[in-house]
């Protein structure tokens, strides 16, 4: 049997892979690109999901996983005091942009959000949560219910109250076609009408990504989430920034998401990038509601000594070497390479920094074409270049490479990505005619 043949064997027929039958094996990595099974090296522009931020072979973050288990300690317990959980949740308090903050560390952002919603629920006695369409959050029974993106939420049994807020979709739906002046108001309106009409008045929390990750990188103008907070200030709604995919500086101008909003959450829930690859999330906010948990709580593994000394590796080296500044600049030679393309498939680039979403659709509309986007995906794995995939209709490629992607990369990759939608949109048309 082949590797692929005894993954469906043993793995519940819900888990994805690449490729299909073609399905990849990484098993080496060094920078920014992967080698696979067969020997054949690839330019990764995904991370294994925004999650591999720094790279692969990084020396600094394996000396320092090294170090750890050199000690023989690779788990104590909460019970006990963790050196490095310490000192990695005393940087990440200093750099949250929260007053007197405190830490609770997971092991991945679907706990995190799961612990942020434990939180605000508990803060304010109420079960009732607003979300955006379009949105993921997590695959646990509270974060699947408030995920907004049907491919994704597969139960709609829930332990919360749920009332929805318009996407900033601008291609299709209520924001369709508007400015960003316009997108502010009609979003503030919808807040307002949700507020008065569909839910009983004790609204815990907003959960929101600045940029929605698995929704095809969708997002909305700056000042967004600061617009919807002096609406929710007035009713005493927390606000919850997920930054799962989001934080660290990949949108190249700030650190966090948030930050690109004028506002400060009460909550910031973060995972995938931190640990580059290590099991590493969890939440950070304001003494007052991280302390609202009303009984003994922990994580067994979160905040390990292992993965926190990855984390700490991980955020000294995104600091030292001012990766944020790289996701910027590099992030826009990508972004206006590819805003520089004209193809009929090809309907929107949007993203900023290091987080781009390509959306496809059949020309002249805006009807999404999962197929187009298959194809580019397909070409750009032919021409050496991973990229993933999203989009609530599957037609939407996602660009998440390195924070440390050089300039020649960007330039390296662009070239793949643009002779692989002008290949799949000359097939397009041939296919039309």
């Amino acid at each position: 049997m082949s590797l692929l043949d005894r993954h469906r064997a043993v793995m519940p027929a819900w888990m994805p892979v690449y490729y299909g039958d073609g399905a990849l094996e990484i098993v080496s990595g060094s920078g920014r690109r992967v080698t696979d099974a067969s020997g054949r090296t690839y330019l990764d522009f995904f991370g294994g999901v925004l999650t591999t931020m720094i790279g692969y072979d990084v020396a600094e973050i394996s000396d320092a996983v090294r170090a750890q288990i050199g000690t023989g300690v690779a788990h104590t317990s909460t019970l006990y005091l963790i050196r490095r959980q310490v000192e990695l949740a005393e940087k990440i308090a200093r750099l949250s942009g929260i007053p007197d903050a405190r830490v609770f560390f997971t092991n991945s952002g679907t706990e995190a959000n799961e612990s942020a919603l434990l939180m605000a629920t508990n803060v304010r006695r109420s079960n009732q949560i607003l979300a955006i369409k379009n949105s993921y959050h997590g695959r646990t029974f509270a974060t699947m219910a408030v995920t907004g993106h049907r491919s994704w939420s597969s139960s709609s049994l829930s332990p919360l109250s749920v009332n929805w807020l318009a996407s900033a979709d601008r291609l299709r739906g209520r924001m369709a076609g508007l400015s960003d002046g316009d997108l502010l108001a009609a979003a503030v309106d919808d807040l307002r009408e949700v507020l008065a009409t569909v839910t009983a008045g004790d609204v815990a929390a907003l959960i929101a990504e600045p940029v929605q990750g698995v929704g095809g990188f969708v997002h909305g103008p700056d000042g967004l989430l600061g617009a919807y907070r002096k609406v929710l200030d007035e009713h005493g709604i927390l606000l919850i920034a997920d930054e799962v995919q989001t934080g660290w500086g990949r949108t190249g101008d700030h650190f966090w998401g948030y930050q690109a909003h004028g506002v400060t959450p009460d909550l910031i829930t973060f995972a995938k990038g931190i640990g580059n690859g290590f099991a590493l999330g969890g939440v950070v906010g304001s003494a007052e509601v991280m302390n609202a948990v009303p009984a003994v709580s922990f994580s067994t593994f979160g905040g390990n000594p292992v993965s926190a000394a990855a984390g700490n590796a991980v955020l000294d080296y995104v600091l030292d070497h001012d990766l944020q500044g790289n996701a910027r600049r590099v992030g826009a030679i990508l972004l206006g390479g590819l805003r520089a393309l004209s193809h009929g498939i090809l309907a929107e680039v949007r993203g900023c920094g290091l987080m781009i979403g390509l959306e496809f659709t059949r020309p002249g509309t805006t009807d999404p074409d999962p197929a187009a986007t298959l194809r580019v995906f397909d070409l750009c794995r032919e021409g050496g270049l991973l990229v993933g995939k999203g989009g609530l209709y599957g037609n939407v490629l996602r660009i998440g490479p390195p924070l440390t992607l050089t300039e020649q990369e960007a330039r390296e990759g662009l070239g793949i990505l643009s002779a692989a939608i002008a290949t799949a949109d000359a097939e397009s048309g041939v296919f039309r005619a």
